[in-house]
């Protein structure tokens, strides 16, 4: 009995220690760590949680992962379909169809392209694809926007196209099969959007008329005017390609914040990266636009848990490393700002207290700079006496090194044994040598975060690791995420 329990803690180990990196872990360059080390532990992670633990594996993609592992994670199920058995690959399938529908077109096409190269092409998979492909809203869209990928699921799926043909055989055009694979036999197409790329080869006013993505490389060509054609083309923008190219444009001339950017639409994390990104000076003439912005997005996020977290105390790291790399700038001192708005939101009313790392005591100003401080930081949240601290840092403790998690276990064996004070510990960063987020001190839980909007969620995952519930509560945990998303799913997704 004592082994058999022995392992269930190890695998439950195991599990936390999966679902923190495929939180935060992208296989991209960390401050601490370059991209190919990032990428071998983030292997090795995946292939042994995959062959000891596989309805784990399976179970994550219905957990509030990245997209970059959930296309991960689907790919390997389908790769090694063999080793599941037929309830499994049923519960799979519902999983894998609820989670397509959640990622972004290229992501799914990419992966589309993956299995192509992986030479998997089993009835399961053709039938994800195809009922992916069916559910897409505008198939000429994808066509024009996505022509690569499509081509690809479609071989790929052995899917029909012919007249009056669809995803299924019965719903695309047989024009749609004649603008992927054999295009300029039509001197012209019935669906507008195809025919606009058609024409669009030789005449400029039919660039305004496709997806901005396309239209890019045909104003390219045409030698149109990079500025004017932007201009031209914001209302067929993507909010996601808005906030790109006026990055592009504040980074060539700094400006004022664009009135095509709806600040008040934006996610709370996505728009602590925006307002970093305006630079000082931009973030002082607008500090009333941007911390309104910032607090509304904050109380869409806190949602029914807004003001039920009591007195609340955050350690908020903005040390030098949360600049981050070149690959995800300053993504660790955004998720700080972001929590930074929503604790306030989490606690009562005038029970918030944030502690920033560098002493800042402007939020809206903050920058990566100065040594990490933890220790100093925790202590002086504990003075408050909060009924919940939540540090926000990437665990890098080094001024004095160690300080935070000697602070932290004297606190929680000898001062707080009653665990009046609830702690934890949330990290944006992936530590590749520890196949996990660093932590500050085992005697307190550490939950990988990516967007702040996930804090309450994690909070709920960190207690795992604190020892109190053990691995039967962690499994009922799952089980019940599972049945929440594929509920979801209004499809079910393939059987």
């Amino acid at each position: 009995m004592t082994t058999e329990t022995f392992a269930d803690l190890v695998a439950a180990e195991d599990v936390l220690l999966f679902v923190n990196a495929a939180i935060t872990a992208t296989g991209q360059r960390e401050f601490h760590s370059d991209a190919s080390r990032q990428q071998l532990s983030l292997d090795f992670l995946h292939e042994y949680v995959r062959v000891n633990y596989r309805r784990v594996y399976a179970a994550s993609l219905a957990l509030d992962i990245n997209d970059h592992n959930a296309v991960r994670i689907v790919q390997g199920l389908l790769e090694h379909a063999a080793d599941a058995s037929a309830e499994e690959k049923r519960t799979e399938g519902r999983l894998i169809a609820a989670r397509l529908a959640k990622l972004p077109p290229p992501r799914v096409y990419r992966l589309f392209r993956g299995l192509r190269a992986a030479k998997v092409n089993n009835r399961r998979t053709r039938a994800i694809m195809r009922d992916w492909l069916a559910a897409r809203p505008d198939p000429a869209h994808d066509a024009v926007k996505y022509r690569r990928g499509l081509k690809t699921a479609v071989r790929h799926a052995h899917l029909r196209l012919g007249h009056g043909g669809g995803a299924h055989g019965e719903g695309l055009g047989g024009e749609l099969g004649d603008f992927l694979f054999r295009p300029g036999k039509l001197p012209r197409y019935r669906h507008r959007l195809l025919d606009a790329w058609r024409r669009a080869h030789y005449e400029q006013g039919a660039v305004d008329e496709l997806p901005f993505t396309v239209a890019e490389g045909f104003a390219a060509r045409h030698g149109m005017k990079r500025e004017a054609f932007l201009e031209r083309m914001v209302p067929r923008m993507t909010r996601l390609e808005r906030l790109r190219t006026q990055g592009q444009r504040d980074r060539a001339t700094p400006r004022e914040p664009s009135a095509d950017v709806d600040l008040t639409v934006m996610p709370l994390t996505r728009l602590a990266l925006y307002v970093l990104a305006c630079g000082a000076e931009l973030r002082r003439s607008h500090r009333t636009e941007f911390t309104a912005a910032l607090r509304a997005a904050a109380r869409r996020a806190a949602g029914p848990h807004a003001g039920s977290w009591g007195r609340v105390a955050a350690v908020l790291d903005d040390s030098y490393s949360s600049s981050g790399s070149g690959e995800k700038r300053r993504r660790p001192l955004a998720v700080a700002l972001a929590c930074h708005f929503l604790l306030a939101e989490l606690a009562a009313p005038g029970a918030y207290v944030p502690l920033w790392t560098s002493g800042t005591t402007d939020p809206l100003l903050v920058r990566p700079w100065g040594p990490t401080p933890l220790g100093t930081r925790v202590l002086d949240a504990l003075e408050h006496g909060p009924d919940r601290l939540v540090i926000v840092s990437d665990g890098w403790d080094n001024a004095p090194p160690g300080l935070a998690g000697e602070v932290l276990r004297v606190w929680r064996t000898r001062l707080d044994p009653d665990r009046r004070t609830a702690v934890v510990h949330v990290n944006p960063v992936y530590d590749a040598d520890g196949f996990d987020v660093r932590r500050l001190s085992v005697a307190v839980p550490t939950a990988g975060i990516r967007d702040a909007e996930d804090l309450p969620a994690l909070v709920e995952i960190a207690q795992f690791s604190e020892g109190r519930t053990g691995p039967a509560e962690l499994h009922a945990y799952l089980d019940r995420q599972v049945a929440r998303f594929v509920t979801a799913d209004p499809s079910g997704g393939p059987l």
